[in-house]
């Protein structure tokens, strides 16, 4: 699908190479720029599968990789060199620090003038937080959505996925790529696409940040529909699991009350005021059998209710099998590597999983050779610390 687009990635860590990897599974170039001396931490990330870990192999799918010293001029003609035949540069530097290398937008842009600049960001490029320092979970307390995402009296809970890196960073940077290809095809315009990963989680309050703004009461913990003010919540069973339930609309609330036989709860379901005794009659019912009584019953039932796997369990339920989110991916060592795949599904287009990520640099000589540079010329930049080579 998008075979004729080839994207430069210079960023590290997560949101960017989570972006390019959506990119390359679309079906996108990506040229990978790692730093030969700096380990991307997430290399690292235990557990390993040889050199480096699972996580890295998984991000860096279908991508080749070039081990660039941009601190060193001759690393940096040679970004240029990349960029004249590339359409998309993709950097998570902080701003300025492009500049500074001297390949940030508009140099690049004198360059190529069609080409598409994404650079991610905690902050963004503007405002008095944009050289300040972060990670997902300061992003998400600037946001305001730490505030009341947690239970009463409790602090706030660190996520098991990246929210504002992810689906702050990552997916809005893909959208904002896309957006500006698109226009680069109609006005043969290139330009810089500027995400800031708290802006984009920020926007993520949706239904909480419209209502605040419209002059209602700040959302707080526990407060509303959706983040425990209702019985729309989690519950423990005998044994310790727990149960999703999300049974709001009037069908399927109807249904779990007469299923537990609470039917004198009905009348209740939209007073404030009655919540805590909804909550409490399910807090009762549900501990009265195990995790496995309630699979079997909910299993015939479609009343919203839905077990809390892990991730294990999740990864062989039957519906993320059935919609190929676990894919067989083609591994240099192993044969082939169980990765996630990718969740965007095409009538007419297959995703094609070409390689798991491999070792810093293993393209660089080729990638290097097709820019016309020599053999004894690579010897001399390898040599020179510019480059470096994989010895896979």
């Amino acid at each position: 699908m998008l075979s004729d687009v080839k994207i430069l990635d210079l960023s590290t860590l997560l949101p960017g190479p989570y972006a390019s990897m959506m990119l390359a599974d679309l079906g996108a170039q990506v040229l990978r720029v790692e730093s030969p001396t700096r380990v991307d931490l997430v290399r690292e990330i235990p557990p390993k599968i040889g050199e480096s870990s699972a996580a890295h192999q998984y991000l860096n799918r279908s991508k080749k990789s070039i081990a660039l010293d941009l601190k060193q001029p001759e690393a940096i003609e040679i970004i240029k060199a990349l960029v004249s035949e590339y359409d998309v540069v993709l950097e998570q530097f902080r701003p300025g620090v492009m500049d500074r290398l001297g390949i940030g937008y508009e140099v690049l842009k004198a360059i190529n003038p069609k080409l598409i600049y994404c650079s991610i960001t905690g902050y963004g490029q503007t405002g008095p937080y944009k050289d300040r320092a972060g990670h997902d979970l300061n992003y998400l307390a600037i946001a305001g959505i730490s505030s009341y995402s947690k239970r009463k009296e409790q602090a706030p809970v660190p996520q098991g996925i990246q929210i504002a890196d992810i689906a702050g960073g990552s997916l809005h940077s893909v959208i904002g790529i896309l957006t500006a290809l698109h226009h680069l095809q109609k006005t043969g315009e290139g330009q810089m696409v500027d995400i800031s990963m708290t802006d984009c989680a920020f926007a993520l309050n949706a239904m909480s940040g419209a209502a605040t703004l419209a002059g209602k009461d700040v959302p707080s913990s526990e407060s509303h529909l959706l983040n425990g003010g209702t019985f729309y919540d989690y519950y423990q069973t005998s044994d310790g699991r727990y149960l999703s339930i999300g049974s709001l609309e009037p069908k399927f609330f109807s249904g779990l009350c007469q299923l537990l036989k609470l039917e004198h709860l009905l009348p209740l379901v939209n007073e404030s005021s009655a919540q805590q005794e909804i909550k409490n009659s399910f807090t009762h019912a549900f501990k009265q059998k195990t995790y496995e009584q309630w699979q079997a019953i909910f299993i015939e039932r479609d009343l919203c209710v839905e077990p809390v796997l892990d991730l294990k369990e999740a990864s062989e339920h039957p519906q993320i099998l059935a919609r190929e989110m676990i894919v067989d991916v083609p591994h240099s060592q192993t044969g082939t590597q169980k990765q996630l795949g990718c969740p965007i599904k095409f009538s007419t287009y297959q995703t094609q999983y070409q390689l798991a990520g491999g070792d810093v640099g293993i393209d660089g000589k080729a990638v290097l050779n097709q820019l016309g540079f020599s053999d004894a010329k690579i010897s001399t930049l390898e040599r020179n610390g510019v480059v470096k080579l994989s010895s896979a």
